[in-house]
């Protein structure tokens, strides 16, 4: 049982560990801000999410997967969360902007 246990924990391992971003999305690369919602994305694929939404609290943090358009897919084998992204990192009059899952974010660090 201990052997079998070690295995899975290895895969999940193994399977957690996060790819560089490729050069077109390096856009997406720093700590984006709203009210309700914060994002930190890493060049080397680390993600952290936070959302305060209805009064409760969601929060992912893990490897991003790949990317499919302008989402991207975050978490590990079979656990894994799609940001839905409909306006990809611009820049207007200086500021940064991105809108994941419907909510306008401010990079407030690269």
């Amino acid at each position: 049982m201990k052997k079998y246990i070690s295995v899975i924990a290895l895969l999940l391992l193994l399977s957690g560990c996060a790819d560089p971003l490729p050069e077109d999305k390096l856009s997406y690369v720093g700590e984006w801000q709203s009210k309700e919602m914060g994002l930190l994305i890493l060049a080397d694929g680390t993600v952290a999410y936070k959302r305060l939404k209805g009064g409760a609290t969601t929060s992912v943090n893990g490897p991003l997967k790949e990317f499919v358009g302008d989402d991207f897919v975050v978490g590990f084998l079979f656990m894994a969360t799609t940001f839905v992204v409909s306006e990809s990192p611009h820049e207007v009059d200086g500021v940064w902007l991105m809108t994941v899952d419907g909510v306008k974010l401010i990079r407030v660090s690269d």
